[in-house]
């Protein structure tokens, strides 16, 4: 997959099939979106998806201020989709003000556009003016076809990045797992933590600081499956600041990896959550948070017992 970003004078040479928006979880409602986008690359068209590279905001005081996929994190997923081109436009002065025929022009231009795959409630251009209805207008004009497809509901309500928000921003992973037609997850580095687990609790784990924009379930323990280059592995992970610890510790995401004493320090890791186990808490001393962290990985054990059961 080619990856184009930093520049509004992208190009694209062959002929495309191109869907727009946010993309943020690339959730089951944007399933059809992909299964289109498939079957035109399967006629001959390269696959792309356009989106914009928004600047997280300053002030992260709510959950829908965060994201469920970071820049990074949706490339590598678009890039397993099978998608040809990830355009990633800065959402500057220019683009922010561009009618929107003047934005349907450029993309056609620009990048080649023989049809859109798009939602029912796509909007674009100055003011969100545009919709699929003027895609439909001009595409005539410009000689492409639109595709335009229907939102899948849960629940009498939209499948939307919002309402998969809500649900990780609940703890109720087991519900926005089932939105998101994935486990939700956090890729990053793992990074060396004040060794706490390993040398007084006799509990090694492994530690990630997810980006700030990262939206992160509620503080607390978790049954999580472990990601490691091409091999899995059971774990059970804390979510928070380690209260127990003293010092002030950076919001992580820190887990103890089941059957597993490997060093892996300066991998890449993705923690995949399934459900919630408890809230996180201070405790009166270590050994009362060795017993819980204990008890935590009896919880996670069983869990995959029970899993393994019924399946």
């Amino acid at each position: 997959m080619k990856y184009i970003k930093n520049t509004t004078e992208f190009y694209i040479e062959e002929p495309t099939v191109m869907s727009l928006g946010k993309f943020d979880g690339i959730h089951r409602g944007h399933e059809l979106l992909m299964e289109h986008l498939a079957d035109k690359k399967e006629e001959g068209l390269a696959a792309v998806i356009f989106t914009f590279d928004i600047p997280p905001r300053k002030t992260f005081s709510q959950a829908d201020a965060k994201v469920l996929t970071t820049n990074e994190e949706k490339m590598h997923m678009f890039e397993q989709l099978g998608v040809d081109y990830l355009v990633e436009c800065p959402f500057n002065q220019e683009i922010m003000r561009m009618e929107a025929e003047d934005f349907i022009e450029k993309m056609v231009r620009r990048l080649h556009v023989k049809c859109f795959v798009v939602g029912e409630d796509f909007r674009f251009g100055y003011q969100r003016r545009g919709d699929y209805k003027l895609l439909q207008k001009y595409a005539e004009t410009f000689q492409y076809q639109v595709l335009v497809i229907e939102k899948i509901k849960e629940d009498a309500r939209d499948i939307s990045s919002t309402f998969v928000r809500e649900e990780v921003a609940k703890g109720n992973l087991e519900k926005a797992n089932h939105l998101l037609g994935y486990r939700y997850f956090v890729t990053g580095k793992v990074l060396y933590g004040n060794q706490i687990g390993n040398s007084k609790l006799g509990i090694p784990t492994i530690n990630q600081i997810p980006p700030e924009e990262k939206l992160l379930p509620p503080y607390g323990v978790y049954v999580t499956e472990v990601t490691i280059g091409e091999e899995k592995y059971r774990g059970v992970t804390n979510v928070g600041c380690k209260p127990t610890i003293e010092g002030k510790n950076p919001v992580g995401v820190e887990t103890h990896l089941l059957d597993f004493a490997e060093e892996v320090y300066g991998k890449i890791v993705t923690v995949e959550f399934l459900t919630r186990v408890r809230e996180e808490r201070k405790f009166a001393s270590m050994e009362q948070l060795k017993e819980q962290m204990q008890s935590d990985i009896a919880f996670a054990r069983n869990y995959y017992t029970n899993i393994t059961e019924k399946s």
